[in-house]
């Protein structure tokens, strides 16, 4: 059914939702750290080898040039005293820590982001629980992370009636800033910024705007939202910006996990079959773990592979039965992996598993042959819980897990959380 022609004012609720936003983080807490490293140009990558990406820069790599996703050569052409380290995980975990419970101790309501960024619904408490300004709490917080973590910790604290202005008035003045949108300078603020500013408006959806006569977010506020939702975005998102724009909420949702997977760059240039066996092995015995963890099954298996040309290859099959155990995610993805071209050597590889629904782990089955793998999974898991990770693996992953580091899962903070319960 259509909706009504919405003709909304600018919200004029009270800015109760705060933003709050680590600085560079895995890169400032390797400086926290090390005090040598303060002032200097850092990155941070997940394996010192050229062909790794940077994962996180400090301000004064960022100052250079070096940028998230850039390969470690790239990076050093641009910043030739760049320093490169290789994440350490239990730092995270402990700022991770640290940062949950600061927020914890203002309201029970807060969403974790991603690993470095969360948010605090104040909605309806500040009068009766916390009965002060929330700049007050926002500066002190800045204040608790120094004193909790280091004095060289900063961050960038939103403060707006929604979660998407909140995040975008986080990102107004880094580092180390605070700012407050709300009715009284939402039209200034917009004024200062361009479309690609606003989070969620990249290149497609500015050409978007642009094709119907809109480049500036005060063009963008201003338009009515049926030309959104009909001409610009040809769906109910253009009634989702309508609102956006206004301050009201839309955001207060979880995205719903699409796929589960893990890659891997290899260090050697002329990988064995045994050895790309490992690491598949490794790759697909994580990702189960994964989708175990999140309590998920799949149908669907996906392989991809990136060659020392440049050429790339993929395939993708959903089976009839789904499946989460480490043996099945690898037997599935071993037909995949031995269609794959031999014409040169890989130099990537990656695994996903789609077709994602509820796992029915908990529930016995009719047939014994199901229920033995289940048990034997879980059996498993608790073993690998108490005694450590990996402390019963396949004889093919030994090698590759001394080798594959952890990635930081920037977007996934129940997988970090999983990290964290095995630390």
């Amino acid at each position: 059914m259509p909706h009504p022609t919405l003709q909304l004012p600018i919200n004029r609720a009270s800015a109760e939702v705060m933003h709050i936003d680590l600085n560079s983080c895995f890169a400032m807490v390797e400086q926290q750290a090390r005090p040598l490293l303060r002032g200097r140009p850092i990155g941070v990558t997940n394996r010192l080898t050229k062909n790794a990406c940077v994962v996180a820069a400090s301000y004064e790599a960022k100052a250079k040039g070096v940028k998230v996703g850039m390969t470690f050569s790239d990076a050093k052409v641009l910043a030739p005293d760049l320093i490169m380290l290789e994440t350490d995980s239990p730092k995270y975990h402990y700022v991770y820590q640290i940062l949950v419970n600061i927020m914890r101790s203002y309201s029970p309501d807060i969403v974790m982001k991603s690993i470095d960024e969360g948010v605090i619904n104040f909605t309806g408490t500040t009068k009766t629980v916390n009965q002060r300004s929330l700049i007050d709490i926002g500066y002190e917080i800045k204040r608790r992370l120094k004193e909790e973590i280091g004095c060289w910790m900063t961050c960038n604290i939103g403060i707006a009636p929604s979660r998407f202005l909140a995040k975008q008035a986080a990102s107004l003045h880094k580092p180390d800033g605070l700012d407050v949108i709300d009715h009284t300078n939402l039209r200034q603020t917009l004024a200062g910024l361009k479309l690609t500013d606003l989070f969620g408006i990249a290149e497609r959806n500015q050409a978007r705007l642009n094709a119907c006569g809109i480049y500036t977010p005060l063009q963008f506020l201003n338009t009515p939202v049926d030309l959104l939702r009909r001409q610009v975005f040809k769906s109910v998102v253009g009634e989702d910006w309508y609102k956006r724009l206004r301050g009201y909420e839309v955001d207060d949702w979880q995205s719903e996990v699409r796929t589960v997977g893990r890659q891997y760059v290899l260090d050697d240039m002329r990988p064995s079959d045994e050895l790309l066996r490992s690491r598949l092995s490794y790759l697909c015995e994580t990702t189960a773990m994964k989708l175990r963890y999140k309590g998920l099954s799949a149908r669907g298996i996906y392989i991809y592979l990136l060659y020392d040309s440049g050429d790339a290859w993929y395939e993708r099959r959903m089976f009839k039965s789904s499946f989460f155990s480490n043996a099945e995610v690898y037997r599935r993805a071993t037909l995949l992996f031995n269609r794959r071209p031999r014409h040169g050597w890989v130099r990537l590889i990656a695994v996903s598993c789609y077709g994602l629904t509820p796992s029915n782990m908990s529930q016995v089955s009719l047939l014994e042959e199901v229920n033995r793998q289940v048990w034997l999974t879980q059996a498993v898991d608790e073993i690998n819980n108490l005694y450590g990770e990996f402390t019963i693996t396949y004889a093919s992953s030994l090698d590759a897990k001394q080798v594959v580091k952890q990635k930081i899962p920037f977007g996934s903070t129940r997988y970090f959380e999983l990290l964290l319960n095995r630390a």
